[in-house]
């Protein structure tokens, strides 16, 4: 299966998502395909051996839309065709608007006597004339409204109905009835009826909705602020060292492995590792981190961050695509086009709303027509109807708030992968947090070390040789500080063979001839080695909240390291941060019980789960799945940072991942904490309820804009108060709905966390 991401465009309302949902989803080999009204793109997964981009295009063109693929150069922002298509739109926008404000306000001034019912002798007769009005409106209903006009034929092609189906007809009746009674007012004479024309509700009623889109247009395009300010971080030149000679090119032109000088107060143009000098940056804007942090040779430096103290020289790592600041704006835009769980309700009542109105809309013309032979009571209620009912709110509703709270995660160095994520985060009740590099540093440091034979013929230095000649082969954090200790000891590095590593025990191999093993108590004597020697030191370093390793040489036990693992400085309150928010904290680790019990007492977490094989990590947090909290079944989040603990992330209704970790680790999560503060959980929770809430707000404006306004439309009130809703109001309002519900979405833009108040 392949995933295609395609630009819309010629989509007016919610409805048309919904239908070219079903046209692609009809196309042979696709599986499936979301529709994101708000950033108006479509996700296809489809079968490249039954389908190809090209049939699922020309599906998309047949119903009357345009799509094209969203190019590998576009994730770092439009391309200029784009842009100057969206500035062509809104332009050809605001000049309609402008021609149809105008003629309003013209139709009103000359219709005030007849809404009135009084002799205005100060307005002009000629602009009574019925035919200089119909001459004035048709340039509006038929130019201004001509989109309006071409969307209805595509849906009537489709034999389906949209926003524009209902525009089309409630304008179209109020224009055509006025027709009729300017070229035959006799007929209405004779039947006793009033004479009266509705160009203005006509010619007004397209100029407010189009108004509402150019509203609606500019709030929308708030909503995507957050990927134009993290596009706008990168820095458009690089000072390349080529042939001894400092050279300024743009980024797009540095290659892989080229050397790139830094000055104080610089943006770093591309992500590298620092070779020469050193310096502090500031990586806030990137990963969230407001503290500076010191660079010097051997670190990673990300593109768009900004050098602070000194002048460095760095070996480009990635460019394009692939720098930390591509992959952030590809997620945020990932994430905004994808689709929402609770969007689900708004796309089943989108499906069949427009349907429902114009079968409404019929109904209150009978009523009130076979009521009161009153064709202009029944027109005015029919039209007011196909006006006021406009599904765009619920179409709006989910998406931009998605938008917003994923673009906001951005800024505080959270990379949510999908909005389902976003959702769920809400709903999480226990929080399983693994120890090693996510509650702690991850850099873990040999502190004791004790041999059987002490120092004697060098016996521990021989010890610390064996030891990490076997050690270098393994990429786990404990091998690391063990390759530490021994060059900091002025230990040379020897080889070995048939080298294994046994997954949450330990490894073995041969180095000179000799058959070692390094692991924990319980691997050891699994395999049949005593290790009752060192009992009573092993208990004194975990006491210490140390990691115990074993050191075996042929089967028998000739060292003992503890391993220190710093807790990281905001682990403590982080943790109490979420016990504060009602959840569960949970600690997993492979480390032995006694250490475990030690690290999880000091950042106050109860419930340990010590000694865990990676194997057995998934099936643990399966386990809290099942447990039940509060008459339901427990919402468990995962967070990790090493390519073991993948599965459990995977398995856990939401995956956290910390950005420092695994590249593994971050594919299998769900979220990414790019900074690795654990405080970041609690602000992607807290998001997560904002934007939830958020999304709730409008979908309740939406549908109670609507059960409010059908009914009233229709001329419930007029029976009771001899009142009708106008349907000049009905327009503004229908306007006004969508504009609104945009507006409470960007409120999200103000989400912010305080962390001193906790």
């Amino acid at each position: 299966m392949k995933t295609l991401s395609l630009k819309l465009r010629g989509m007016s309302c919610a409805s048309c998502a919904i239908s070219i949902e079903k046209v692609i989803n009809s196309v042979p080999g696709v599986s499936e395909c979301n529709v994101n009204f708000g950033v108006e793109q479509a996700t296809v997964k489809y079968n490249p051996q039954k389908t190809d981009i090209q049939q699922i295009q020309n599906a998309v063109d047949a119903a009357g839309y345009s799509a094209t693929p969203l190019q590998e150069q576009e994730i770092l922002g439009e391309d200029d065709t784009d842009i100057a298509a969206r500035k062509a739109e809104r332009n050809i926008l605001i000049a309609k608007v402008i021609v149809g404000a105008v003629i309003s306000i013209i139709l009103i001034i000359g219709s005030l006597p007849m809404m009135t019912g009084l002799e205005l002798s100060f307005i002009p007769a000629w602009l009574h004339d019925p035919w200089l009005q119909l001459a004035i409106t048709a340039p509006v209903q038929f130019g201004c409204g001509y989109g309006f006009y071409t969307g209805a034929w595509k849906a009537i092609k489709r034999r389906t109905a949209t926003m524009d189906t209902l525009i089309a007809l409630g304008t179209s009746a109020a224009f055509f009835y006025s027709l009729f009674v300017t070229v035959s007012p006799d007929y209405f004479i004779n039947q006793g009826l009033k004479v009266e024309v509705y160009y203005e509700t006509a010619a007004v009623v397209i100029t407010l909705i189009l108004l509402g889109k150019l509203f609606e247009s500019r709030a929308r395009a708030k909503t995507s602020e957050a990927i134009r300010q993290l596009i706008g971080l990168q820095a458009k030149d690089a000072r390349v060292i080529r042939d001894g000679k400092e050279i300024d090119v743009p980024i797009q032109d540095v290659e892989l492995d080229e050397i790139i000088l830094v000055r104080p107060g610089e943006k770093i143009p591309l992500d590298g590792e620092v070779i020469q000098g050193s310096s502090t940056v500031d990586e806030a804007m990137v990963t969230g981190e407001s503290l500076p942090v010191k660079k010097q040779p051997g670190d990673e430096v990300i593109g768009a961050t900004i050098n602070k103290t000194g002048s460095f020289k760095f070996r480009v790592s990635r460019v394009g695509k692939d720098t930390v600041l591509s992959q952030i704006v590809q997620l945020v835009r990932q994430a905004q086009a994808s689709k929402a769980p609770i969007q689900r309700l708004a796309d089943k009542v989108t499906g069949w709303f427009v349907p429902v109105v114009i079968i409404i809309a019929m109904f209150t013309f009978a009523i009130w027509f076979n009521a009161t032979s009153n064709i202009s009571l029944a027109l005015i209620t029919t039209v007011g109807v196909l006006i006021i009912a406009c599904p765009c709110a619920l179409g709006l509703a989910t998406p931009t708030s998605i938008m917003v709270g994923t673009g906001k995660g951005a800024e505080h160095g959270i990379l949510i992968k999908g909005a389902e994520s976003l959702e769920l985060a809400h709903k999480i009740q226990t929080i399983v947090l693994d120890k090693t590099g996510t509650l702690t540093e991850g850099k873990p440091t040999v502190t004791n070390f004790v041999t059987v034979r002490g120092t004697v013929n060098n016996n521990e230095l021989e010890i610390i040789k064996l030891a990490a000649a076997l050690e270098h082969n393994s990429e786990h954090p404990l091998a690391e500080a063990v390759v530490r200790y021994a060059e900091n000891q002025g230990v040379g590095f020897i080889d070995s063979r048939d080298f294994e590593a046994v997954a949450g025990s330990g490894i073995q191999g041969y180095v000179l001839d000799k058959w070692v093993q390094i692991g924990t108590k319980r691997w050891l004597e699994e395999v049949g080695i005593d290790t009752n020697l060192f009992h009573q030191q092993k208990q004194t370093w975990e006491a210490e909240g140390k990691t115990v390793i074993w050191i075996a040489v042929d089967s028998k036990v000739e060292g003992l390291m503890g391993i220190a693992d710093a807790l990281k400085p905001t682990s403590m309150q982080a943790v109490g941060m979420m016990q504060k928010l009602g959840l569960e904290v949970v600690m997993l680790t492979g480390d032995n019980l006694a250490t475990a019990e030690v690290i999880a007492a000091e950042v106050g977490i109860d419930r340990v789960f010590a000694e865990v094989r990676p194997q057995q990590k998934a099936a643990i947090v399966k386990s809290l799945q099942a447990e039940k909290r509060k008459s339901r079944y427990k919402t468990v989040a995962m967070v990790g940072d090493g390519i073991n603990d993948a599965p459990a992330l995977a398995q856990a209704d939401v995956g956290m991942a910390i950005g420092t970790g695994t590249d593994v680790a971050i594919a299998a999560s769900d979220i990414t904490l790019i900074s690795g503060d654990l405080r970041l959980i609690v602000t992607a929770i807290k998001l997560s309820r904002a934007t939830i809430n958020n999304i709730r707000q409008n979908l309740f404006f939406a549908f109670f804009y609507n059960i409010l306004g059908i009914p009233i439309a229709a001329g419930i009130l007029f029976p009771i108060f001899g009142w009708l809703l106008n349907p000049i109001i009905a327009g503004a309002a229908m306007a006004c709905s969508s504009v609104s519900v945009v507006s409470n979405a960007l409120r999200l833009r103000n989400f912010k966390v305080e962390i001193g108040n906790w």
